[in-house]
């Protein structure tokens, strides 16, 4: 009935279910039925997945490999400052673009051969039509991850800097958003 290999996908695809830190919060039946609508892609060592400034479609479970991602802003000397992380299974990458309109903050290349479940936006309706309980619970999950990320940034920014200067940073931003909606509409 099944083959090594698929015996050896099942496995890697059960320790992403059972290890991601995103999805601790759904129940096993839950994290299956969200990976059941993830579509296995391959990639070659030093192929690019997305670039910076990309729209962003969806985000990819690493089943396999490591993906580096990488921040470049193009300074006005015209030197180039540039900040990278590596990242492996079972992390994930480009979380935010489920759910949020924004685009790629970051490039992901392949450091080495990968292999990547990616869930995209249309995967993410499909789960909203099967299962909206799970659909819920996984952007809250995504939800809580970000405001995590948000409020570890201010701190940080608050010690290489001042309290002053990170909160406005972060309150300024705040009503830009607020205030772009209110032009869209």
């Amino acid at each position: 009935m099944f083959n090594k290999s698929d015996l050896q996908k099942i496995r890697k695809q059960g320790n992403i279910v059972l290890n991601s830190t995103l999805l601790e919060g759904l129940s096993l039946t839950e994290r299956y039925e969200l990976l059941q609508l993830c579509h296995r892609r391959k990639f070659k060592e030093g192929e690019y997945i997305f670039y910076q400034n990309d729209p962003g479609t969806g985000m990819y479970f690493i089943e396999e490999g490591t993906v580096q991602l990488a921040v470049s802003n193009n300074l006005s000397d015209g030197e180039n400052d540039q900040y990278a992380v590596k990242i492996q299974a079972p992390k994930e990458i480009g979380t935010m673009s489920i759910g949020y309109e924004i685009r790629r903050m970051a490039s992901a290349k392949c450091m080495t051969d990968c292999v990547l479940l990616g869930f995209f936006k249309p995967d993410f309706e499909t789960l909203k039509k099967r299962n909206p309980e799970t659909a819920v619970k996984f952007l809250e999950a995504v939800s809580i991850r970000v405001m995590k990320q948000l409020e570890l940034s201010l701190r940080k920014l608050a010690e290489v800097t001042d309290t002053k200067t990170a909160f406005s940073i972060q309150f300024a931003s705040q009503y830009e958003i607020e205030k772009e909606t209110e032009d869209q509409n």
